[in-house]
C-alpha cells in the first residue's frame, strides 16, 4: 500500500498463497518505491478533504484544542483515522470541524476499535456506518450514534456533571431517558429492513454525550434501560450485598418502558455496543502509551478497574502514569488498546444474535440461564476514568500523593 496525492491509504499490488515469510517478503521488496510521487487518486473517486482545512468554517472549540501541544499525539491520531476510514460521508471533515466533532470521534475510534481486533471492516452503503466481517464468515451490521443533551452545550472546559446521588436515580433516571429517545430514534429508522441487512445481526453502538463528563457515570443508566434490572449494593442481615434492582418503566416523564431487552419486541436489535472512552484523551493515551509521548510532559490516568473477584462491590482505584511499565502492562499488546473499554450488551431475543467473535476482544454482557453474565478479554476492565496531562516540573501534592498510595476515591 502507498499513500496517494490526498494522504489516502491505496493497495498497490496484491498477491496471496507465498510458501513462506521470506517468499512474500522478497516479492514485497520489488513493489517498494522510497521518495516516489505520491499515488494518484482514481478515476470518479473524489479527494477526501483534508481535516486541517477549515475552508470558511468556524471551528468549534474542542475542535481547536487539538492545536493544543500536550494533544499533539491525539490530533495525529484522529487525522489518521479519519484517513483510514473506507468511505467516509462527504460531510465528515466539516462535521468533525464544527457541531459534530463526538459523533464523527466515535465513529473513528469504532474503526479504530474493530480493525484492532482483525476485523474487515468496509462502508459499502450509506448507512449502517459499518459493514463488519471476520475471518470465520460471521457479518453484522453497525449504526453509529451519540446520545446528546437536549440543550446544546460548549464541551471545551464544561464543568463535569454531577451523578444521581440515589441508586435508583443512577440506574432509571436522566441518563436511562437520554439513552431510551436516543436508541428508540434510531430504531425507528429500521435500518434491519434494509436489503443487504435483511438476515444479518444488526447493532447500535452508542457513546453518551448528555452532560459534561457524563460517560464517567451514566454506564448505569444504559444498562438499566435495557435490561430493566441492575445490582445495588444494600446492606442484608448486617451485611453489605448486591442486590437486584428491577423496574418496568424509567423514571420521569415521558414514561419509557424500562428494559428493551426484556422481550422479543426488538429483536431486530442485535446487541448494544457501548464505551465510556469515546474522548480525546482516550486518542493521547493509546498513542502515549505506545510511544509517542511527548517530551515535557505526563499523562496521568486516574480512576477504578472492575473487581471480577465473587462478591466483589466497588471497583479497584488506580493512578498510574500512563508512559510506566505498570500501565503499559495491563495489557498484552504493551500499549493501551483502543478496544480496551468497548463493551457489548448482548439481546438475549435477538432474531440475528451478534457472534461473540465479531468483536473478540471487547467485553461481553449476555443471559446465560436467566442471569447476567460477564466474558472480558482483558484481564483489566476500567469502570471509569479520567485524564490529566501535566508538565514534568508541575508538583501536585494531592496526585503526587495518590502515586505513591496508587489509591484514590470517586
Amino acid at each position: 500500500m502507498r499513500r496517494r496525492v490526498d494522504h489516502v491509504w491505496t493497495v498497490t499490488a496484491q498477491y496471496h498463497g507465498f510458501g513462506s515469510e521470506a517468499d512474500a517478503l522478497a516479492r514485497m521488496e520489488l513493489h517498494l518505491r522510497e521518495g516516489e510521487p505520491a499515488e494518484p487518486i482514481p478515476p470518479a473517486t473524489a479527494r477526501r478533504p483534508a481535516l486541517y482545512e477549515l475552508n470558511g468554517r468556524e471551528a468549534s472549540d474542542i475542535f481547536k484544542t487539538l492545536l493544543m501541544p500536550s494533544r499533539d499525539p491525539a490530533a495525529w491520531m484522529l487525522n489518521q483515522l479519519y484517513l483510514a476510514l473506507p468511505k467516509p460521508d462527504k460531510n465528515w471533515a466539516g462535521d468533525c470541524q464544527t457541531v459534530n466533532f463526538h459523533t464523527r470521534l466515535w465513529e473513528a475510534l469504532l474503526l479504530a476499535s474493530f480493525r484492532e481486533q482483525g476485523l474487515l471492516v468496509t462502508q459499502p452503503h450509506g448507512s449502517p456506518d459499518f459493514q463488519i466481517k471476520n475471518r470465520l464468515g460471521d457479518e453484522g451490521w453497525v449504526e453509529a450514534v451519540t446520545a446528546n443533551p437536549s440543550v446544546p452545550y460548549n464541551h471545551f472546559n464544561a464543568l463535569p456533571s454531577k451523578p444521581p446521588q440515589v441508586p435508583e436515580e443512577l440506574f432509571f433516571g436522566p441518563a436511562a431517558r437520554r439513552f431510551a429517545k436516543t436508541l428508540r430514534n434510531k430504531l425507528a429508522r429500521r435500518y434491519d429492513r434494509l436489503p443487504h441487512v435483511v438476515g444479518k445481526p444488526f447493532a447500535l453502538a452508542i457513546a453518551d454525550f448528555q452532560a459534561p463528563a457524563s460517560m464517567i457515570w451514566s454506564r448505569e443508566g444504559l444498562i438499566g434501560y435495557l435490561y430493566g434490572q441492575v445490582a445495588k449494593v444494600a446492606e442484608v442481615d448486617g451485611r453489605h450485598k448486591a442486590v437486584r434492582v428491577s423496574a418496568t418503566h424509567l423514571l420521569g416523564a415521558p414514561a419509557f418502558r424500562a428494559g428493551l431487552f426484556a422481550n422479543e419486541q426488538h429483536a431486530e436489535l442485535s446487541a448494544v455496543i457501548f464505551s465510556n472512552a469515546c474522548s480525546i484523551a482516550k486518542l493521547n493515551r493509546v498513542a502515549i502509551s505506545g510511544g509517542g509521548a511527548r517530551e515535557g510532559l505526563r499523562c496521568m490516568r486516574i480512576g477504578k478497574f472492575f473487581d471480577r473477584n465473587l462478591g466483589a462491590l466497588k471497583g479497584i482505584p488506580f493512578c498510574l502514569d500512563v508512559t510506566s511499565a505498570e500501565y503499559r502492562d495491563l495489557w498484552p499488546q504493551g500499549y493501551e488498546p483502543w478496544s480496551a473499554e468497548l463493551e457489548v450488551f448482548h439481546n438475549p431475543h435477538a432474531r440475528h444474535p451478534l457472534p461473540f467473535e465479531l468483536a473478540p476482544e471487547a467485553t461481553h454482557w449476555f443471559d446465560q440461564a436467566g442471569e447476567m453474565t460477564c466474558a472480558a478479554f482483558y484481564r483489566r476492565s476500567i469502570l471509569w476514568s479520567q485524564t490529566m496531562t501535566l508538565k514534568d516540573s508541575d508538583r501536585v501534592p494531592w496526585l503526587e500523593d495518590l502515586l505513591r498510595r496508587n489509591d484514590v476515591e470517586r
